[in-house]
C-alpha cells in the first residue's frame, strides 16, 4: 500500500509543478502531494506495527535501517519539490 501511495504523491508533485509552471492554479495539487506523502508515512508506520505484532524481528532488521533514511530523504524533498512554487511565487512578487 505504501508504495502506490508513494507513487500517487510522487505523480500529485509533479501535477504541481507542471500547474505552477503552466500559470494555473496548483494549489489543491501541493496539498494533494503533502496530504499522499503523510499517508505513505503513515502506511510504512503501519507495516512495521505488523511485523512488531507478529515478531518478525528478522524483517524489521532487514528493511527498517534502509528505508529510514529513504523516508526522510523522500519526505524532505516531497516537501521542498511542493512548497517551491510557492516560495517562487512570493520572490517573483518582491
Amino acid at each position: 500500500m505504501w508504495v502506490i501511495l508513494g507513487v500517487i504523491a510522487i505523480i500529485a508533485t509533479f501535477i504541481n509543478l507542471f500547474l505552477y509552471k503552466a500559470g494555473k492554479d496548483y494549489k489543491l495539487a501541493m496539498a494533494m502531494g503533502l496530504s499522499f506523502t503523510a499517508l505513505t508515512l503513515c502506511a510504512e508506520y503501519s507495516l512495521v506495527h505488523r511485523w512488531v505484532k507478529v515478531e518478525d524481528w528478522a524483517a524489521l532488521a532487514d528493511v527498517v535501517p534502509g528505508m529510514e533514511r529513504a523516508l526522510w530523504f523522500l519526505t524532505i524533498v516531497s516537501i521542498l519539490l511542493n512548497i517551491a512554487p510557492v516560495i517562487l511565487e512570493r520572490k517573483g512578487k518582491k
